[in-house]
């Protein structure tokens, strides 16, 4: 690395992360119009937003700066690919990273990798997840920053990990070991039709928050502790699941392998809704059907069945118990015990995939 990369990733653990990204959280939800609409114009022009693309284009119909980086789309401005057996991308950004998982690791970067475990904080979970496929997409200022569903799926648990902030663009990426693993993050898991599916939220330095359509705001505050809660709700492709007040990453992690698209490559920009890959294919029953009706000639007498046999064809079984789902429930892991503790380097060297390839209720 270069001299100046390494007093950059030397800044990046040296940095107070909360601190800092708490004065954003409260900087970028002032009020006051001349402050929220430099904000805006600044962001605008450097990054070049395209704002033709929001659901409410003007300024002015922002309260802060915000609510203008959380900014809706209009309708139809991220088509969603219709095959069902295709995947699309969860939110708006560039591929970091994609391929298949390795003996359960996930690429990082040239020299570097973490494991599935690591960034599930889930032993039992990741055991889930033998083989499969993954995604790493990183939003910058300028993506649109809602996470949107790759496929339909049900929300069954929500993983508040605790950890660091460092930031993950694409040269700390490059530089810190471990680190979508390390920096606090929500992991949602779904099942599919295919199998598991996690959706994971990283957070970053200077991320003011994590914010889902199933739970409201996640952070701030920050975590100190493994905290799970547990969900019984389905999505359709393309559904919105939350958003970054801030940039940051979406990392997908499937249990089953994903043909990927060409495009997908890294440092390829991507958009909402635009196919990652292919799913295995699902047999999906059909009724069958009613056979050809038959000329048998004069109809034979119709057989009825005595009234006892009736009566207890039609009784409901002795002791029958209606299942029930299972109660929405709450509860805390200590991180001492179930947290990944970051390690001093790598560990160890991947080799680079082939083919690397509504709305939320507002916080009070």
């Amino acid at each position: 690395m270069s001299l100046k990369r390494d007093l950059g990733v030397a800044l990046q653990y040296a940095l107070p992360h909360q601190l800092l990204s708490r004065i954003v959280h409260y900087a970028t939800r002032i009020t006051w119009a001349p402050w929220k609409n430099l904000l805006i114009d600044q962001i605008s022009w450097k990054f070049r937003i395209d704002l033709s693309e929001a659901e409410a284009p003007g300024r002015d119909a922002y309260p802060h700066f915000n609510a203008f980086f959380t900014r809706a789309l209009k309708a139809g401005a991220r088509p969603i690919a219709p095959d069902p057996d295709v995947m699309v991308s969860p939110a708006d950004g560039a591929i970091s990273q994609a391929g298949p998982l390795d003996q359960g690791r996930i690429f990082q970067a040239k020299g570097l990798s973490y494991t599935v475990e690591e960034l599930l904080a889930d032993p039992e979970l990741a055991a889930r997840f033998p083989t499969g496929s993954f995604a790493t997409v990183y939003l910058s200022p300028r993506d649109y920053h809602r996470v949107h569903l790759p496929c339909d799926a049900r929300l069954t648990d929500a993983v508040h990990v605790p950890g660091r902030l460092f930031s993950v663009a694409p040269w700390t990426t490059e530089s810190i070991p471990r680190l979508f693993a390390r920096n606090e993050r929500l992991v949602c898991v779904f099942e599919t039709e295919r199998g598991p599916l996690a959706v994971v939220l990283v957070g970053a330095i200077l991320v003011s928050g994590i914010e889902t359509v199933f739970g409201g705001v996640h952070t701030p505050p920050y975590a100190s502790r493994i905290h799970r809660t547990r969900h019984d709700r389905s999505f359709a492709k393309g559904d919105e699941l939350g958003r970054f007040n801030m940039g940051s990453t979406a990392i997908i992690v499937a249990g089953f392998p994903l043909d990927f698209a060409e495009s997908i490559q890294p440092d390829r920009p991507i958009r909402m809704g635009q196919p990652l890959g292919r799913m295995p294919g699902v047999i999906r029953a059909t009724p069958p059907a009613p056979p050809p009706a038959l000329d048998t000639g004069d109809a034979a007498p119709a057989i009825t069945e005595p009234p006892e046999a009736v009566a207890l064809a039609n009784a409901d079984p002795a002791g029958a118990e209606t299942s029930r789902d299972a109660p929405t429930g709450t509860e805390a892991v200590d991180s001492t015990s179930a947290s990944v503790q970051p390690a001093a380097d790598a560990s160890g060297t991947a080799t680079a995939p082939t083919n690397a390839g509504t709305q939320p209720t507002p916080a009070a």
